[in-house]
């Protein structure tokens, strides 16, 4: 592998990529990117499963808390701030490694962005607004205007159905027809993509045990914690899965145990789409997450 090559360790949620990824860092005199992207919001710890104080004094990590649950934070702002800690990685001579399960990141990272139209505050908080008042309604509208993308946006994930709207409103064209022009072809980065799975009935085993540790190591508190310092339930961050569940168990609209079952049952969906995601990924080769070695992937080309 090139002095320049950017390892890039993804695959789905539950799967082992953290650990890994701190042996291999290790291994290379690497610093971690963060790609995951419900790691980058503060306080949201234990339900995004963001590595621990211990783990991030082994290795830097990069990407981490960098905004709050309440601020707008998308693809874009990621990219811009991912190259930014590359290019700062690459200057003091340390390898990169990036590592979370959120392919759009990675994909942006590996074919950069189409240009669409800037951010709209006002047509976003009328957007905003629709779906207080008829929950679900933004991704019906996206469904008319552009099946293609809602086809690929989960029904929950309010930041990118708001985005996708507002592209297709405001160019009068879907944001489906502008990727499918740009192609994500603006290769830039020298990555080199490795996916880590496992048998699938391992990966739920290890999911549905996941989600009943996360309740055992304080997820209730988090979730009330983030009310209590005015980071309320319907933002999107904390609608995202662990965090839902969580805040109707709160609510008392179910119970712990229906709440854990049910965020299980949604991280294994989850982790379904992610799979799919990634075995679309040019050039990526898969690992099983038992047998990889650290030399194994550090002598990736």
């Amino acid at each position: 592998m090139s002095v320049e090559s950017i390892i890039a360790l993804v695959g789905p949620t539950g799967v082992g990529k953290t650990e890994l990824a701190l042996q291999v860092a290790l291994r290379l005199n690497a610093e971690i990117v963060n790609a995951d992207s419900r790691q980058v919001y503060r306080h949201l710890d234990i339900g995004s499963a963001k590595p621990t104080p211990a783990q991030q004094a082994l290795v830097r990590h990069h990407l981490l808390d960098v905004a709050n649950p309440d601020e707008p934070f998308d693809c874009a702002r990621y990219r811009d701030l991912a190259l930014q800690a590359i290019a700062d990685i690459q200057r003091r001579q340390h390898r990169v490694l990036l590592c979370g399960g959120t392919g759009l990141y990675l994909k942006v990272l590996m074919g950069g962005l189409f240009s669409g139209p800037a951010r709209d505050p006002v047509l976003r908080r009328q957007l905003e607004a629709d779906e207080q008042k008829s929950p679900g309604c933004l991704h019906e509208r996206l469904q008319r205007v552009d099946p293609a993308t809602a086809r690929r946006v989960h029904p929950h994930d309010r930041v990118r159905i708001v985005r996708a709207l507002e592209v297709a409103l405001r160019s009068r064209r879907p944001m489906s027809a502008w990727q499918a022009e740009h192609a994500f072809a603006d290769r830039q980065l020298p990555i080199v993509p490795i996916g880590l799975t496992v048998e699938r009935p391992l990966l739920y085993e290890r999911i549905n045990a996941r989600c009943r540790a996360m309740v055992d190591a304080g997820l209730i508190e988090e979730v009330r914690g983030l009310w209590q310092h005015g980071f309320g339930p319907d933002l999107s961050p904390l609608q995202s899965i662990g965090y839902r569940e969580i805040g109707a168990f709160l609510r008392g609209e179910m119970s712990l145990d229906a709440a854990i079952e049910q965020m299980a049952r949604a991280t294994r969906h989850f982790a379904k789409r992610q799979l799919t995601w990634f075995r679309a990924t040019p050039g990526l080769r898969w690992l099983d997450a038992r047998a990889a070695s650290v030399d194994a992937i550090a002598c990736t080309t």
